[in-house]
């Protein structure tokens, strides 16, 4: 007597395809020799496996609906062995696109990165930049379809809109099937017949775009700022990738940033770091004065708070930080000679002899412990 493909799977005669592989499936995993070792489990896995070879395959089912065969090969063609083919079929069925259905032709955009270059001062207080970039953006005449205006995809004739095909392969358990993707379609179920004549049935085109960008405030040199769905266009209308704005911040002929701080060396005359000054300054923020102390030496750090770069994590901004560099006079006429000799005498200076600098407290007394073990040694 015939076995009843339907009923060794648990469906019932009018199943879908879909249905008959979720039967099967659950069926194999019952029966599954790693799970059900037994001889009476074995053969009913092999049932179970013939069964849904027959039901899966449109041809073979219209024949076994009709006269109770399939070409002429019923259920109990398989050889003898142990069972190293299971694996194949549980590969094929169980995992990667097995089940699935068909696949969507639409992609993700790509991401893009490009540079854009900004001024110090700029970067300090933020600014907004008109971007310019060649990429792929939606075609307008398709709408991003791939498709010409009007027109829709037709179901695959190879296999019927699964975006997979069964088709029979020779294993020591006897003729078994696998599942593939679809040559016709490329897994996709279906076949555009009438691509789009712009978009040469991609969805996008490539343009060349502008749009304006707010850089903000306190931004640092090799940035990067995330511009969500300003990347390349998705095929057969995906969703855009993303772009990404690297900032380059120029070098100022000033101001350097070490940190939220703006540094510059500014050059102080002798004199007026002798007698002390107010000196003026151009900044960010406009002119700037400051107070230089009598006595001021080269070196000296003036700092201006709250003029330096914005914070771009936080509130607030830095610091503005001068470095005062004493100049001395190289070239001296014969009265300003005679005026600074004067001024050294009025001083009492030595200009003939330097004086060299004390050391310090921790420094003499290191000394002063080495020499007191060396006399010990000696």
């Amino acid at each position: 007597m015939a076995q009843d493909y339907y009923q060794i799977l648990g469906v019932d005669r009018n199943a879908t395809e879909q249905e008959i592989k979720k039967a099967y499936r659950k069926k194999a995993r019952e029966l599954h020799p790693d799970h059900n070792p037994s001889e009476e489990a074995a053969e009913q896995f092999k049932a179970v496996t013939h069964a849904f070879e027959v039901l899966s395959n449109a041809e073979k089912r219209q024949n076994y609906d009709a006269t109770g065969h399939e070409d002429g090969r019923r259920a109990g063609g398989f050889g003898g062995g142990g069972f190293g083919g299971f694996s194949d079929i549980f590969e094929t069925f169980f995992g990667g696109g097995a089940g699935a259905g068909p696949a969507s032709r639409a992609r993700r955009g790509q991401d893009a990165l490009i540079a854009t270059h900004i001024d110090l001062e700029e970067a300090v207080f933020g600014t907004e930049k008109t971007i310019e970039v060649e990429t792929a953006v939606r075609c307008e005449r398709c709408d991003g379809s791939a498709m010409e205006p009007g027109t829709h995809p037709e179901t695959c004739t190879t296999c019927r809109g699964a975006g997979q095909i069964s088709r029979p392969v020779d294993s020591i358990l006897g003729r078994m099937m696998t599942t593939e993707t679809c040559p016709t379609c490329r897994g996709y179920g279906d076949v555009i017949t009438d691509p789009c004549g712009q978009c040469s049935g991609q969805g996008r085109v490539r343009e060349r775009i502008s749009f304006t960008v707010k850089i903000p405030a306190g931004v640092r040199d090799g940035t990067r700022i995330q511009l969500a769905g300003r990347g390349e266009a998705g095929v057969a209308g995906g969703p855009n990738g993303d772009l990404y704005l690297e900032i380059r911040v120029r070098e100022h002929e000033v101001f350097t940033r070490q940190g939220d701080n703006l540094h510059a060396t500014m050059t102080v005359p002798m004199t007026a770091a002798a007698l002390g000054t107010e000196i003026k300054i151009d900044t960010f923020d406009g002119e700037q004065a400051f107070t230089v102390e009598p006595g001021t030496q080269t070196g000296h750090v003036v700092t201006l708070r709250n003029l330096g770069a914005s914070r771009l994590q936080g509130s607030g901004r830095g610091d503005m930080k001068i470095t005062l560099n004493v100049s001395t006079p190289t070239k001296l006429n014969d009265e300003q000679r005679e005026l600074l000799t004067r001024l050294a005498e009025l001083r009492a200076e030595d200009i003939a002899h330097g004086q060299m600098e004390s050391r310090g407290f921790f420094s003499r007394l290191k000394s002063g412990i080495d020499n007191m073990f060396s006399h010990d040694e000696s």
